[in-house]
């Protein structure tokens, strides 16, 4: 799953990856050009429009928009510097159906975009998942970084992977808890059981797998692993 989530352009506040994702989920107006078909009333009306989270999933891939495009056809880059974790990304106050485990993320890569529109360049961080030592990847060249010091408030991060960890929440207060491991540790061919996909209890299950049984593993409005749910609200409609 990944997120496409748009940068605050202006804001007396540092930028942040929260913020990004609560001007994800707030409540957009379409009015004017943006105004909603309604099917029922066979006629553009307002309305509004707001997407939700109800499941996540073991690897969280998130787009920061920072290219944008105006109504006379001009684009530019946003340059704004987000502040990200490396850790504990905690994203139960986002979710809206309730679960037995606290929805929590590390970070293990960003991919970075340097530049503008006309010309730019491509850089990595990678973390070594054996030693979570950071690494910088620039073309041929590989040279190992401090995590604090050089990652979680570039203005140049486009593309963060997170991968999910979770905690009960008797021990969430503690950040360094044993209890806490990444729901992903590796992904071959013979271990189908820790695809992203198929993140189901026992190789059994894996062969047994259906949508049913993917929905019985949590509270989830749709059968399925990854659901958001956008919904439309009509405003000012005379339709019955």
């Amino acid at each position: 799953m990944y997120l496409s989530l748009p940068i605050p352009e202006s804001s007396s506040h540092e930028c942040t990856l929260d913020s990004c994702l609560d001007l994800f989920c707030s409540t957009e107006e379409l009015t004017g050009d943006n105004r909603w078909y309604c099917p029922k009333c066979e006629t553009h009306v307002d309305a509004t429009k707001k997407f939700d989270l109800w499941t996540l999933p073991p690897i969280l891939i998130v787009h920061l928009k920072r290219f944008r495009y105006d109504a006379w056809g001009s684009r530019s880059k946003i340059n704004s510097p987000v502040h990200y974790p490396l850790q504990n990304w905690d994203l139960s106050r986002s979710l809206k159906s309730s679960r037995e485990k606290v929805p929590t993320y590390d970070l293990y890569a960003v991919s970075n975009h340097l530049g503008d529109l006309g010309c730019g360049h491509y850089t990595a961080y990678g973390m070594n998942r054996f030693d979570d030592q950071w690494y910088d990847f620039n073309d041929s060249t590989c040279r190992p970084i401090d995590a604090k010091a050089d990652i979680g408030h570039n203005s140049s991060a486009y593309c963060l992977f997170f991968n999910r960890v979770e905690r009960d929440q008797q021990t969430a207060c503690s950040s360094n808890c044993k209890s806490r491991l990444p729901v992903v540790r590796r992904q071959s061919t013979d271990r189908p059981e820790l695809w992203p996909h198929m993140q189901l209890t026992t190789r059994q299950d894996c062969r047994d797998f259906t949508r049913s049984t993917v929905a019985e593993l949590g509270d989830v409005p749709q059968s399925g692993d990854v659901t958001i749910m956008p919904r439309v609200v009509e405003e000012n409609s005379d339709a019955q």
